[in-house]
């Protein structure tokens, strides 16, 4: 008996962590709704140029409260599903979003009014969140029985996330007090960097060559290759971000790493999926979110593009509008996409985890294939792939109609998707 409760309870250890993903993915939402609120209201906030306090507000609102919120949410399901790694939660996981929440709010609402001081303040509660899930993951992954190349994706994550915290919060107090002589628009771009590759990028490639095979599904991949893409990645974004600062002429190198840590990604995936196995047979064809993350990952193409043609000394001419591109299939076309068609396939899971935790460890009747609106998942793809060309588009030329027409076709989609979050986990 004693052996069977003992089983029973490390069962219950692997299973995703109850209330805390949602408290993350809802702040999320709200973030990103509120950043395409304040685009469809002000459609003119771009102005043709974006490295001022209000863009910077709302691009602030896609990274921080939509991406990395999104992604620690997610790490709490990910982490035992995945990872095989325990992170039940505690009151210390609470704090950890709260200081989240705080310090996001207060970053966002200080550039929003211009005032770097309490930027640079309200950053310390986000690291400090970020640190404590930080630091449950690195103790986490010592025992995981995953390979190590996607650790080593994970704990790379992780840690350039705090250099990025830091980095910005240096970025900040460097406006008030001048300590160093950097130019305030490459240590932006140098932090936008260590951020969105660094962190973002990393966890998502690492995090794919396990969720990957489960989604589609494949062999579960065990192979020392997949570290080469960590490599890569991490040399190219901390060389990046280096020579941003410096302002040295070396920066297609550290592009050309980079998108050749992601070429080296798209290789492992091919090898994935060429050793399918036979899906589940209450698995909706056309499966809409891992179309959604196909989508998502053309506008990484794109994003690849057009970065490598801005570090070229010909792109002057274009800066402006190549920018636009750049920063919009990046942010929004891939990352924040991603992070959609993922949560169209992990939520289902964590639903059906959380009914049978609810449920004395039984398995619930239902698949977890079942748990989601086909329809909503559908239209969720539609307004996506509709919204981000039309973003990019109103942005590059500056057109008001545009940018207001696209940031409500996204809000729609932000909605949908909401409420197939809703959907998904108050079925009984």
């Amino acid at each position: 008996m004693r052996d069977k409760d003992a089983g029973l309870e490390t069962r219950r250890g692997l299973l995703p962590a109850g209330g805390i993903p949602l408290l993350y993915f809802a702040f999320a939402h709200l973030s990103l709704a509120l950043a395409l609120a304040v685009l469809l209201v002000r459609p003119d906030l771009p102005a043709g140029f974006f490295h001022h306090p209000r863009m910077i507000a709302i691009v602030h609102l896609v990274t921080l409260g939509w991406i990395t919120s999104s992604i620690l949410g997610a790490f709490y399901i990910v982490g035992p599903l995945a990872l095989r790694m325990p992170l039940r939660p505690g009151w210390r996981d609470r704090a950890a979003f709260g200081s989240f929440a705080a310090g996001a709010s207060g970053i966002v609402s200080h550039f929003w009014i211009g005032e770097y001081s309490g930027m640079a303040w309200s950053a310390v509660l986000v690291a400090a969140a970020v640190l404590h899930v930080a630091v449950r993951a690195w103790l986490g992954l010592r025992s995981s029985p995953v390979p190590w190349p996607v650790k080593l994706h994970v704990a790379l994550a992780f840690a350039n996330m705090m250099f990025a915290s830091l980095l910005g919060m240096l970025i900040g107090l460097n406006r008030i007090y001048g300590w160093f002589a950097w130019s305030p628009m490459s240590a932006a771009f140098a932090h936008a960097h260590l951020a969105a590759v660094g962190w973002a990028v990393m966890m998502v490639v690492g995090l794919s060559y396990r969720l990957i095979p489960m989604i589609v599904p494949a062999e579960m991949p065990n192979r020392r290759t997949m570290a080469v893409s960590a490599v890569l990645l991490e040399i190219g974004t901390l060389m990046l971000a280096v020579m941003l600062i410096s302002g040295s002429t070396w920066t297609p190198v550290a592009a050309a790493i980079i998108i050749a840590g992601i070429a080296s990604f798209v290789q492992q995936v091919r090898q994935i999926v060429g050793r399918k196995l036979p899906p589940p047979p209450a698995l909706p064809r056309p499966d809409w979110s891992t179309w959604q993350t196909h989508v998502a990952f053309v506008w990484l193409l794109v994003t690849a593009c057009t970065g490598l043609l801005l570090t070229l000394p010909a792109s002057s001419t274009w800066v402006i509008e190549l920018g636009w591109i750049y920063g919009t299939a990046g942010l929004v076309g891939f990352l924040a996409q991603i992070v959609v068609g993922i949560q169209g396939r992990l939520l289902p899971l964590y639903g059906w985890y959380r009914l049978m935790e609810s449920n004395q460890m039984r398995p619930p009747a239902r698949s977890a294939h079942a748990l989601p609106s086909h329809r909503l998942a559908k239209a969720i793809l539609v307004t996506w792939t509709l919204g981000v060309p039309f973003l990019v588009l109103g942005l590059m030329s500056g057109s008001h109609v545009m940018i207001a027409v696209s940031a409500a076709v996204l809000l729609a989609g932000v909605w949908l998707n909401a409420t197939q979050v809703m959907i998904i986990v108050t079925t009984d």
